[in-house]
């Protein structure tokens, strides 16, 4: 090897120790995770330097959604600040719930609440998180506000045209991304009233007001394999009708106490074939099929939380490991905030449960970066690094380096 010293964490010690006869399917999705989320910092120093690198944060999204009740000042002092820290020390993404959802923001005909959406970017830009936009519109019948359903065609056109340019222009360049028209395969008022071209018209209307938006597509039931091939016509009908659309959303709501892992691994293949960055943005485990869904006051036994931990771990494993996957996003990681509380990593006085502890150990320990050694003697350390942003310390002196997917390796200099 070209370089010298100690590296802690699991997969570079598993890439030395697997043989090719005696993989399981594990090894596998290690190899994968080594291959897809991993490059290489060359560090160049005087021969014989101690060098040593630290993680400082994923490149990929391991995200949260935030609770409009973080920022409305619903929450109690106390519980804001442990919110604030829980999500810091879990999370370097997220997206909002329900703040920026046109029936929270406007549910009386020009009466608009930014209050909340201010709130979180604000936020979020002070702790550099990104930020996804959930969402511009939304056109399941029962989410469309009343008082839209009530304009004419002409009026229902230049009202939608005007919510699309106001966040355009109020939040450019400050969301990461927006979910554009949420969960278009499931339905879809504003097509049926105004036509299947409304779809390229919200998107070009956003972008005409902010160019650098990037629209993503929503919708669920698609990572369980049910509505994977409606889901993939819709994707191509779009980019047919060169509708801008820059990625994939796909929700994990709707598995039960546990998923069925090849359904997952297929569902993402099919998908990342339509060549669009996928984002897994709504993940709850248990979630909508499971037996304690919509039963808010049950509990789940410790042999559950054990499963519960077990079957989140693997889902991880299953979507870090896809090179076509980008990031995923909890919907809900706190049960005093959480529309599914059983599926959250910390209980509602904030101790945490055996998910949050296996999450913990998989992201921060597991696929984190630590390494000392020293420069070889020609004055170079190769450190295989997951990608993301890294402190170097060489001699007391110290440098961030970001190493980014789309370049595979960087090389930083304290010669």
């Amino acid at each position: 090897m070209r370089y010298v010293g100690k590296v802690r964490w699991l997969y570079v010690v598993a890439c030395m120790i697997l043989t090719a006869g005696g993989q399981t399917e594990g090894d596998d999705i290690d190899q994968q995770i080594r291959q897809n989320r991993m490059g290489e910092l060359i560090i160049e120093a005087k021969p014989g330097t101690r060098v040593r690198v630290e993680q400082i944060r994923h490149e990929f999204w391991f995200g949260a959604a935030i609770s409009s009740s973080a920022f409305n000042g619903r929450l109690s002092a106390q519980d804001k600040q442990k919110y604030d820290a829980v999500f810091l020390a879990n999370f370097n993404a997220a997206v909002t719930e329900n703040a920026l959802k046109w029936h929270s923001m406007e549910r009386r005909q020009g009466q608009v609440d930014y209050s909340v959406v201010d709130a979180i970017l604000k936020w979020t830009e002070v702790h550099d998180i990104p930020l996804r936009g959930h969402n511009i519109f939304w056109g399941i019948p029962g989410f469309v506000q009343d008082w839209l359903k009530e304009l004419d065609d002409q009026a229902l056109m230049a009202t939608l045209k005007d919510r699309a340019e106001t966040v355009a222009l109020r939040y450019r360049g400050r969301f990461a991304e927006y979910d554009l028209n949420n969960e278009m395969i499931h339905g879809n008022y504003y097509a049926d009233r105004l036509g299947p071209g409304i779809t390229k018209q919200m998107a070009d209307w956003i972008k005409q007001v902010d160019p650098g938006a990037r629209l993503y597509l929503n919708d669920y039931d698609i990572l369980t394999g049910k509505r994977l091939d409606d889901y993939v016509r819709h994707i191509q009908g779009l980019l047919n009708e060169h509708v801008p659309i820059d990625g994939v959303g796909v929700q994990g709501h709707l598995h039960g106490d546990s998923f069925d892992p090849a359904k997952l691994k297929q569902s993402l293949d099919v998908l990342a074939q339509q060549g669009l960055p996928l984002c897994i943005t709504e993940f709850n485990l248990p979630g909508q099929r499971s037996p304690v869904y919509n039963k808010r006051d049950v509990e789940l036994t410790p042999e559950q939380e054990q499963a519960k931990a077990k079957a989140i771990t693997e889902y991880y494993r299953i979507c870090f490991a896809h090179k076509g996957v980008k990031g995923i996003l909890m919907w809900g990681f706190w049960e005093g905030a959480n529309w599914i509380p059983q599926s959250s990593l910390y209980r509602r006085d904030w101790t945490p449960t055996p998910a949050a502890e296996a999450y913990h150990d998989l992201i921060y320990h597991q696929w984190w970066t630590q390494w000392e050694g020293q420069a070889d003697v020609d004055g170079r350390c190769h450190v295989p690094a997951f990608f993301g942003r890294h402190r170097v310390t060489v001699d007391g002196r110290e440098n961030m380096v970001e190493l980014r997917e789309a370049e595979g390796t960087v090389t930083v200099s304290f010669r």
